[in-house]
C-alpha cells in the first residue's frame, strides 16, 4: 500500500460531512480576508446567497426526512449500518441530496462573501466528498445491496 492510498483510506468516512462543510466555510471566509481584491460588489449576490442557502437547507432536510421515514441511519461515517436502500423522494433526483444541500449552502456562503477565491473553495468540498465520503459509501452500499444498488446507481446521478 502506498503512502498516498494509506492517507486516502485514513480519511475515508472519518470526518462527518457537516464538519467538512464548516471547515470549508471557514476557509472561504479566510480566503476573502486574504484576497480582498477578488471581491465583487453586486446586490444580486445577496439574493443568490439567500436562495442557494435556503434551497440547500431544504434539500438536506428532505434527504434526512426521507431516511428517517425509511427507518435507516443517517450517520455518514457508518454506511454499513444502512438497513434500507432509499430510492424515493429526493433520492429519485440525486443519490446524495444531503451532500448536495451542503454544497448549495456553501455556494450561498460564497455568494454572501462575494469573493472569487471563496467561491473556488466550494470545489474543495465537492472533491473531498467524492473521494473520502461518497466513493467509500458507494462501495459499502454495493456490498450490502448488490444489484439493487448498482441499478439505482446507474439510474440516478451522484450529485444532480
Amino acid at each position: 500500500m502506498t503512502t498516498r492510498s494509506a492517507r486516502r483510506r485514513g480519511l475515508a468516512l472519518r470526518v462527518p460531512p457537516p464538519l467538512v462543510a464548516l471547515t470549508v466555510a471557514a476557509a472561504m471566509w479566510l480566503a476573502r480576508e486574504q484576497w480582498p481584491a477578488l471581491s465583487l460588489s453586486t446586490p444580486v449576490l445577496d439574493v443568490l446567497a439567500v436562495l442557494s442557502a435556503a434551497a440547500g437547507i431544504a434539500l438536506a432536510l428532505a434527504g434526512i426526512g426521507t431516511f428517517r421515514r425509511a427507518d435507516t441511519t443517517i450517520h455518514p461515517t457508518h454506511p454499513e449500518r444502512t438497513s434500507t436502500l432509499v430510492t424515493t423522494g429526493v433520492y429519485r433526483l440525486s443519490r446524495n441530496p444531503m451532500y448536495l444541500g451542503l454544497a448549495l449552502v456553501l455556494c450561498g456562503w460564497a455568494a454572501w462573501l462575494s469573493n472569487l477565491a471563496a467561491a473556488a473553495l466550494v470545489t474543495v468540498f465537492v472533491v473531498y466528498m467524492n473521494r473520502y465520503q461518497i466513493v467509500p459509501e458507494e462501495r459499502a452500499l454495493c456490498e450490502r445491496f448488490g444489484n439493487r444498488y448498482e441499478a439505482y446507481r446507474d439510474s440516478v446521478r451522484r450529485w444532480l
